[in-house]
């Protein structure tokens, strides 16, 4: 809960807080002009927030940069930037040095680990992106998952721009991905893509007949 005095300092430097009885803010954070915040944030260590951000609510950050024009819900930021007119949440969790970039959208359920992704890059929802580089303009679908470790070891996956990859597709490091490829829904990548290739990482299925105990009499 903020003092008078802080709520006083906020006020005086352009900050809009919407219910300081649900807000938390350590000494060490400085914010922008313009920035609204909502019930439920707390913001912590050496934390910088950008100009006419709306942190909405419920959102915990942390030794984290928040640029210009961005909008956070419900979400966790630790150890890591996020770029201008970015959004972030509801439930995302970025952590570990990661650095998104400019106008991008890390969505629902997203986890971003010691990854860079570049502007524009998107991942709306139910998405893990583990120790990899990820390039501008790029869309990552719905279930993706960067598989970074074998059980001993952590690996790092490179991808270029404007790359999409498929819903529930898995990318396996260390691979590289070129510029511009297209990994189709539910394919499993494990081998190097040129640029603007189609990959198409999936068994063929298999339909025979049967009877199954469950089946209707």
């Amino acid at each position: 809960m903020l003092s008078d005095n802080d709520i006083k300092y906020w006020n005086d430097a352009g900050v809009v807080i919407e219910d300081p009885t649900g807000v938390y803010i350590e000494r060490g954070v400085r914010i922008g002009r313009g920035t609204v915040i909502r019930m439920g944030n707390s913001l912590r260590g050496r934390t910088v927030i950008g100009e006419n951000v709306i942190l909405d609510v419920g959102n915990i950050l942390t030794d984290c940069t928040i640029g210009d024009g961005g909008t956070l819900v419900h979400s966790v930021v630790s150890d890591s930037s996020v770029g201008s007119g970015t959004s972030v949440g509801p439930f995302a969790n970025v952590k570990a040095k990661s650095s998104i970039g400019k106008n991008c959208r890390i969505g629902k359920f997203v986890e971003i680990k010691n990854s860079t992704l570049g502007d524009g890059t998107k991942a709306a929802h139910l998405a893990y992106v583990g120790d990899s580089t990820i390039g501008a303009k790029c869309n990552i679908g719905r279930g993706v998952i960067f598989v970074n470790y074998d059980g001993t070891d952590k690996y790092r996956t490179t991808v270029g721009d404007c790359v999409f990859v498929g819903s529930n597709s898995n990318v396996i490091a260390p691979v590289k991905i070129g510029d511009g490829a297209y990994i189709a829904a539910g394919s499993t990548v494990d081998i190097d893509l040129p640029e603007k290739c189609l990959c198409i990482g999936r068994c063929r299925a298999v339909v025979k007949e049967w009877r199954s105990k469950y089946d209707p009499k």
